[in-house]
């Protein structure tokens, strides 16, 4: 078929190498080859070429392997690859040999990747040995390898340089190889690497954190009796990242051990409790719902968001009862839960509410003084959405709010403190932009959109606040627009960390709206 091949018109040339891709034709071998090393010069025919070449190396494993040796280095990375794209177990061994001697650094990760494809056990002393090699990108490459193929002689060495990342030295940065060692020991999901990952869930860099979140979040159930022993043994900052976790695995077991947590006194510090509060939300079980309602005696107005905020999501005559009855006593404590209603957007809970008089009552008052025109307008649905005369009279009460022309951004992966901050902004007269993560927050930049202010949390998944602080500072126009970093870490090397990212301002959880406004305030004038 190939005969004379290089005189042929542009159009045959192309359906002769279509049919050879595929009848992956081994009598094409030859000739394939010499156009590979001699090409015909146009980029579309060269291109077939080398898929056609693919193909029929794909069903000729002695030829792929022969061709690991090859002189043409064309050919030979092609073989590599094929070798590794189809798992040719005969190949292992050859490019272990190849990988020893390799100095091109390219083609050490050609080799490697296709060793990492086929998983033969007699590529694992290879990958060991490149561990400690200079390129941050051979190591990488070499960790993912041996985790997937659940080497047990390296989990002390991922161990160590999860460890070592720690170091004075080295914490501010999370490099790919950390990153890579986390992920490699989630996948042997032990009882002994899941107790190092939730050991090390507060680790000192915040993107590290974040990996190891996702790493637990990913095992799944098999986390939770060693998350919930952090309430036993460990410190405040790794009690609130065990509770987030053990929200998001959504799991009875674990709504079970955070309410034996919070009997036992296990939760007394007031970040733990909102922590456990919006856990308890998430999960949704019937002792965790009880904790919640419990939790609506709560005081201080962020963990009485979350309290509100879980019970949202699980509305049921028995806490709608409390709820009513505490709202309708007219005392400080009502007018906080009216508060927290409104703030929150609790919808379905003010529906089920204003169906008592005096909760309507004391909802629309509250209502009525937002200066929020979303928060005007979602409950301005509700109301109709309800008809009749009272709701109809309360529509005509509502103020017409406009948008405030100043700006601001703000990022939590909490509902209740987004919440919070479009009530503060808002009062502020700000116009507010809500994201639950950093790439949501960085988004509305790349939009275009212009913020006097930026307030982010430090903790969140699929982008953490100092890799979002770190964009914005790196972007034209923004190393000065001041950001405000919301955090409940309590180690002073975190707030050094966020400094030199280029945060302009902290504030600790939880705290009294007043304070974030004095905050905002001072970094605005």
């Amino acid at each position: 078929m190939l005969d004379n091949f290089r005189n042929k018109e542009f159009l045959d040339q192309i359906t002769i190498l279509n049919e050879i891709s595929g009848s992956k034709n081994p009598g094409a071998l030859a000739g394939l080859l010499e156009l590979l090393k001699n090409p015909v010069g146009d980029t579309s025919i060269d291109y077939m070429v080398v898929n056609a070449l693919n193909a029929v190396l794909s069903s000729n494993e002695d030829e792929v392997v022969a061709g690991l040796n090859d002189s043409h280095d064309g050919y030979k990375i092609l073989c590599i690859r094929v070798a590794g794209e189809y798992a040719i177990k005969k190949a292992a061994q050859p490019l272990v040999t190849l990988a020893e001697t390799e100095t091109d650094l390219d083609r050490l990760m050609e080799i490697l990747t296709s060793l990492a494809r086929i998983a033969d056990e007699s590529a694992l002393p290879i990958f060991r040995k490149f561990l400690s090699h200079e390129d941050a990108f051979i190591q990488s490459s070499c960790i993912e390898a041996l985790g997937k193929m659940e080497d047990a002689e390296s989990i002390e060495h991922f161990k160590s340089m999860i460890t070592e990342s720690e170091a004075p030295d080295r914490f501010e940065v999370c490099d790919i190889t950390t990153w890579k060692a986390v992920d490699a020991l989630a996948t042997y999901s032990s009882d002994d690497t899941i107790e190092f990952l939730v050991e090390k869930l507060h680790h000192k860099n915040p993107t590290v954190r974040r990996i190891i979140t996702d790493a637990l979040i990913a095992i799944g159930a098999r986390c939770i009796p060693m998350l919930l022993s952090v309430f036993e043994t460990s410190d405040t900052d790794s009690k609130i990242l065990a509770a987030n976790v053990l929200g998001f695995l959504r799991n009875k077991q674990g709504a079970d051990g955070l309410v034996a947590a919070f009997d036992k006194g296990l939760a007394e510090n007031e970040n733990v409790r909102y922590a456990v509060y919006e856990a308890l939300g998430r999960i949704g079980t019937m002792k965790g719902i009880i904790c919640l309602i419990d939790g609506l005696s709560e005081t201080e107005e962020l963990i009485l968001m979350a309290v509100i905020g879980g019970l949202e999501k699980h509305v049921n005559p028995g806490m709608i009862s409390t709820l009513t009855s505490s709202i309708i006593r007219a005392d400080e404590q009502a007018d906080r839960l009216a508060r927290g209603v409104i703030a929150s957007k609790a919808t379905t809970i003010f529906d089920a509410l204003y169906e008592t008089q005096g909760a309507a009552d004391a909802l629309m008052d509250v209502l009525i003084e937002s200066n929020d025109p979303e928060i005007i307008e979602e409950f301005r649905a509700i109301l109709t959405e309800i008809g009749g005369s009272r709701a109809e009279q309360d529509i005509q009460r509502l103020p017409q709010l406009t948008s405030g022309t100043r700006k601001a951004l703000a990022a939590d992966d909490s509902r209740s403190m987004c919440a919070m901050h479009r009530a503060i902004l808002t009062d502020l007269g700000f116009e507010p932009f809500m994201a639950s993560n950093g790439e949501e927050a960085y988004d509305f930049i790349e939009q275009g959109e212009e913020f006097e202010i930026i307030i982010t949390d430090m903790n969140m998944p699929v982008m953490d606040g100092m890799e979002l602080v770190s964009k914005v500072r790196s972007t034209p126009g923004l190393e000065d627009v001041p950001i405000i970093m919301v955090t409940t870490e309590s180690e002073a090397s975190q707030q050094g960390l966020a400094e030199k990212a280029g945060v302009t301002a902290f504030i600790t959880k939880p705290f009294k709206p007043d304070a974030l406004k004095a905050k905002i305030a001072e970094v605005t004038s």
